[in-house]
């Protein structure tokens, strides 16, 4: 039998390590040494694709800024038929009236933004909740309908945000295909970053700005069709398919569908 012998520095390592590795599957606390209670916090999850049988996918616009292409892309989605989702900033909104009720009139989603676009993360409850409270007075005021789609700007959330927008009895919703239109990819490179990801009840992320986006949309919607899929807003996709207390697999994809 091998006798170790630990001087302090050794032995204040070796209790270093333990302490950091109790801390690691919840056993330590701030009150000292206790019984392992949770492990770690379950994550909540936005909606980014939806389980369905269905070859339905979802094409959707974020608008924060300009409005100069807002008409040609609602002119393509018309000639092509397809009905889209438009998530609007609130100060986008105020500067667009006229752009919110075209939109609408087309028969398209109108998602809610936040009312000024920031880190909803590093919000406190009560700002999370004016932010997306504001946005919808804003959206109703012209359409007529408080909106049940939230999205949160840059794609940034947390645990407490999907949650903020549950009580506003919202869904928080992201993507799983995104079209990085917004570095100003080619028509053709949108084409193919788009078309072999598709998948039954995909959310394609596009901007309502973005240099390229006009020409490529028609591309992409007929590839899109090409491959048998149709297109349908989120509307359709999300709020008749899943409860606001909604059941998602660990890549944000809705599998509790009525």
């Amino acid at each position: 039998m091998r006798l170790f012998i630990f001087d302090k520095k050794g032995l204040a390592l070796i209790m270093g390590c333990l302490i950091v590795a109790l801390f690691a599957i919840g056993i330590v606390t701030n009150t000292g040494m206790t019984a392992v209670t949770t492990m770690t916090e379950q994550k909540e999850l936005p909606i980014y694709s939806v389980e369905t049988e269905k070859k339905q996918v979802s094409i959707s616009f974020d608008a924060a800024w300009g409005d100069e292409q807002t008409h040609d892309l609602l002119n393509i989605l018309k000639k092509y038929n397809v009905k889209a989702t438009f998530f609007l900033v609130g100060d986008w909104v105020d500067n667009f009236p006229d752009d919110v009720k075209d939109i609408y009139d087309c028969g398209h989603d109108i998602g809610n933004h936040s009312d000024s676009h920031p880190h909803m993360t590093q919000l406190s409850e009560a700002d999370r909740q004016k932010e997306i409270q504001n946005c919808n007075n804003k959206i109703k005021a012209i359409t007529g309908k408080k909106p049940k789609l939230f999205r949160a700007p840059y794609g940034d959330y947390n645990n407490a945000v999907v949650q903020s927008v549950k009580n506003e009895k919202m869904y928080c919703v992201q993507w799983d295909i995104d079209s990085l239109d917004w570095k100003d990819p080619s028509p053709a490179e949108m084409v193919n970053r788009i078309v072999p990801k598709l998948q039954n009840g995909s959310i394609i992320l596009m901007h309502n700005g973005a240099k390229n986006t006009p020409e490529a949309l028609p591309l992409i919607i007929e590839a899109v069709i090409d491959k048998g899929y149709e297109f349908v807003p989120l509307s359709k996709l999300v709020c008749k398919n899943c409860k606001i207390d909604y059941t998602t697999d660990v890549t944000g994809r809705v599998i509790n569908v009525e």
